[in-house]
Formats: C-alpha cells, structure tokens, sequence
C-alpha cells in the first residue's frame, strides 16, 4: 500500500526495491555507524525490519555481516578458555635458551640484505641484529651469524 508520504510500505515497513546500492547504503548505515558498534547478523535484521523489507532480507544481512573484517575482529569468541598457563623454564646460564624471528620487507642494502634476523637471549634478553638475504640457506646464515659475533 502506498501511503501519504509516497512510500511504498508492507504494513510499517517500507518495502525497498531490489537496487542493491541502496540495499547496501541501508545495510552500511544499520552496521557500521558509531552508535551500532558492528552489529551481529542477528541484532541487525531485528533493528532493520522494524523499518525496512525487501525479499531475502535475513539472508543479505547475514552475508553483509559476513564480510565485515571489524565485526570478525572484534565478535566475542564462544568457545571454553583454553586452560591455565604453563610457565616457561628459567634459564640458569645466559644463551642456553633463546628466541629467533626474521623482519622482511626492509629496503636492501648496499650488500643487498633485504631482511633481519633477530636473536634474542631468554634470560638476559640481549638481542643480536643480522643482516640477511631472504633466499639465504641454513649454512649462509650461520656463516652470517658467526661474523656478526666475531
């Protein structure tokens, strides 16, 4: 029925043609404004279809909700804590223990080194920098390595 202010409604709802860019302004407008704080499938088809319809509604929703990377970030996980913590061993000597990690991206060098290789002591948490080619092999690193402490 059409009513007084033009609008084309399903008892009070107003019934949305299928454009999908107006169906996703309303779907942005609904989900991503300050006040909705990303809202989930659920709680979103409930607030639009007190004003809007349009065929297939819920389903559209869902998948909209679907694909919004903050709402995936910041969703409250359902699942049982993983268990208490197991601590890690404490060192007794220096370098007995530690941590490594490659950095890669960096710009190259003039040696054309285009990563960093890092190497961090567990108990004392001293740090060693190397400057590395990402396609280097086990033995090219360790040769690295060896320089970079002599």
């Amino acid at each position: 029925m059409i009513h007084e202010d033009w609008k084309l409604r399903l008892q009070n709802q107003v019934c949305v043609l299928a454009i999908e860019e107006l169906k996703g302004k309303i779907l942005d407008e609904g989900h991503n404004t300050p006040h909705s704080v990303h809202l989930g499938g659920n709680k979103l088809y409930k607030d639009l279809k007190r004003t809007f319809w349009w065929g297939n509604m819920k389903q559209e929703v869902a998948d909209y909700v679907a694909k919004c990377l903050t709402y995936q970030w910041v969703k409250a996980k359902h699942q049982r804590p993983a268990g208490l913590l197991q601590s890690l061993k404490i060192p007794k000597w220096k370098w007995d223990s530690v941590s490594m990690d490659f950095i890669v991206g960096v710009p190259p060098t003039q040696r054309k080194n285009n990563a960093i290789w890092v190497i961090v002591d567990r108990l004392t948490k001293m740090a060693h920098f190397v400057a590395i080619r990402n396609t280097w092999t086990l033995d090219q690193l360790a040769r690295a390595y060896l320089d970079e402490i002599v």
